[in-house]
């Protein structure tokens, strides 16, 4: 029964990914356009965001660079980028812009870790980070949680019913 809940459960995942996709225009620009400008003009916070983030954080966990304040650009970068990657394949500006606020928090939190742990840091990251969680609470959870305007609450259903059938429903055992 756990491998037949399993199989069902991807297929339904990957119904639910291909009708989101469908719905939210993703088919046509990618695939029925292949040029380099289109490629560019749709990924390209991923090569100029998210790449120098990851380099920033390779850089400091290899050991080349053991500076941690090669951490703040790095975790800005990186979370930017993959906010406007997001963006840029699924829309949703009005949903996502709190985790601009996000970045900057996350890129001194990854200072506050694996620098010195000074205390001074929690302030500006309990600030944004707070400020960011407001912002999302107020503004974006309302327009998220609104299905009867997002064609696309099927398929994220889909999805995550996939999703607890592919698990199996685990529990921990202690």
């Amino acid at each position: 029964m756990k491998k037949s809940g399993r199989l069902l459960g991807g297929i339904i995942i990957a119904l639910g990914i291909l009708f989101l996709m469908k719905n939210l225009g993703i088919f046509e620009p990618v695939w029925r356009v292949i040029n380099p400008g289109a490629l560019l003009g749709r990924f390209w916070p991923s090569l100029f965001l998210l790449l120098p983030g990851l380099l920033f954080h390779y850089s400091f966990f290899t050991g080349t660079r053991k500076d941690p304040g090669l951490l703040v650009p790095g975790g800005i970068l990186l979370v930017l980028g993959l906010v406007f990657q997001f963006n840029m394949l699924f829309g949703g500006w009005d949903i996502t812009w709190p985790l601009i606020i996000f970045s900057v928090a996350f890129g001194l939190f990854e200072l506050y870790i694996f620098g010195n742990r000074e205390k001074g840091l929690l302030i500006p990251i309990g600030i944004l980070g707070g400020l960011s969680f407001l912002f999302f609470f107020s503004f974006s959870l309302s327009r998220l949680l609104n299905f009867n305007t997002r064609p696309y609450a099927i398929p994220v259903l889909l999805i995550g019913v996939g999703l607890i059938l592919v698990s199996g429903g685990r529990k921990s055992r202690v």
